[in-house]
C-alpha cells in the first residue's frame, strides 16, 4: 500500500502561486514545498505574511518539518525558504541543476561574484534521488522545460509537480523563459503521467477570479483523461505547436527581474550596501517588449 501524505495547500493570490505543507500522520513529520516570501513590486517592500500563515498551521497541528523544498528558482515571487529555514531550524533544498539557472543569470544580470555552485542551499537533489519524511518515502524527479532545474517530489501518492501541469482545464504552464524549452517540458509532463493513475498531482500555480478559491489538485488519470493540452490523444507535434504559439503572446511576469536575482541567491537579498540598505539590479535591454 503506497503511504499516502496529508497535504495543506496556502496560496498567495497577487502570484496565483501555490505553497504546500504536507506531513505524515502517523510520526507527524512534514516538509514545505515553495514557499512564498511576499513581494510589492510597486513600493520595493518585502513581508511575511505567506510564510507566517504556513509557520501557525505547522505549530498548530504540531508538525515538525523536516525539510523546506523548493521545485525550482520562481520567477514570480520570493521564495521564502531562508526565513522558514531560521524559524524551524530545517534545511532547504532544491535541484541540482539550480547551478546552470545560477550561471545563466548570473551573466544577465552581470553579478561576477555570485557564487554558482548552489552552496546556498542545504542539499542539491539529483534525479531519482530518495529521502523520507517520517514514513513517506520521497523520491526526486528532474523534470526541465519550465525551467532547466525544476524538479517534482513524489510523495507517497502525492506529487509536487511545480511549474508543469496547471488545473485540467488550464493546461500546462509555460516555457519560453531563458532555459526553458517546450520539447523538455513535454517529456517532463508525460513522465509524470506515468505515475500511478491514482497520484495526486499538486501544481504550483492556479488564477482564479477574485473572489473564487484556487484548484490545486488532479489525479493523473484525471490529466490523463481531461487535461486540455497533454491529455491521452495529444500528440507530441500538437503540444509543441500549442505551447510555443501560446508562449509567444505571454508578457514576463512583472516580478520575473526582481524575483530571480533573489531566487538565485536562495531567497536571500544582495548584500546590503553602504548605507546598510539592499537594492535590486535590472538588467536594462536585455529583454525584448512583450
Amino acid at each position: 500500500m503506497t503511504a499516502s501524505p496529508k497535504v495543506r495547500a496556502f496560496f498567495d493570490r497577487p502570484t496565483g502561486s501555490l505553497q504546500y505543507v504536507f506531513h505524515d500522520p502517523a510520526t507527524m513529520q512534514g516538509a514545505i514545498v515553495d514557499p512564498v516570501w511576499n513581494f510589492d513590486p510597486a513600493a520595493g517592500a518585502v513581508t511575511t505574511q505567506s510564510a507566517d500563515e504556513i509557520l501557525a498551521y505547522v505549530e498548530e497541528q504540531g508538525i515538525d518539518i523536516a525539510w523546506i523544498l523548493d521545485t525550482h528558482p520562481h520567477a514570480d515571487h520570493f521564495s521564502a525558504a531562508p526565513y522558514l529555514a531560521e524559524k524551524l531550524g530545517a534545511p532547504r533544498a532544491i535541484g541540482d541543476k539550480v547551478t546552470g539557472v545560477q550561471k545563466l543569470w548570473q551573466d544577465l544580470y552581470h553579478l561576477p561574484d555570485l557564487p554558482t555552485d548552489g552552496r546556498q542551499w542545504d542539499r542539491l537533489f539529483a534525479d531519482g534521488d530518495t529521502f523520507q519524511v517520517g514514513e513517506i518515502p520521497v523520491r526526486v524527479m528532474f523534470s526541465p522545460g519550465h525551467t532547466l532545474a525544476s524538479i517534482t517530489y513524489v510523495a507517497g501518492d502525492a506529487a509536487f509537480v511545480h511549474d508543469t501541469l496547471m488545473k485540467p482545464e488550464s493546461g500546462t504552464s509555460r516555457a519560453d523563459f531563458p532555459g526553458g524549452s517546450a520539447e523538455q517540458l513535454w517529456a517532463s509532463i508525460r513522465a509524470i503521467l506515468d505515475l500511478p493513475a491514482e497520484t495526486r498531482l499538486y501544481p504550483g500555480h492556479d488564477y482564479p477570479p477574485a473572489g473564487q478559491a484556487p484548484q490545486y489538485m488532479a489525479t493523473v488519470a484525471e490529466h490523463r483523461l481531461r487535461n486540455r493540452h497533454v491529455k491521452d490523444g495529444i500528440s507530441r507535434e500538437e503540444f509543441l505547436a500549442m505551447r510555443t504559439e501560446r508562449d509567444a503572446t505571454l508578457p514576463l511576469p512583472d516580478r520575473m527581474l526582481a524575483a530571480l536575482q533573489i531566487n538565485i541567491r536562495g531567497g536571500r537579498l544582495p548584500e546590503a550596501e553602504a548605507d546598510g540598505r539592499h537594492y535590486l539590479k535590472i538588467p536594462v535591454g536585455r529583454f525584448e517588449p512583450r
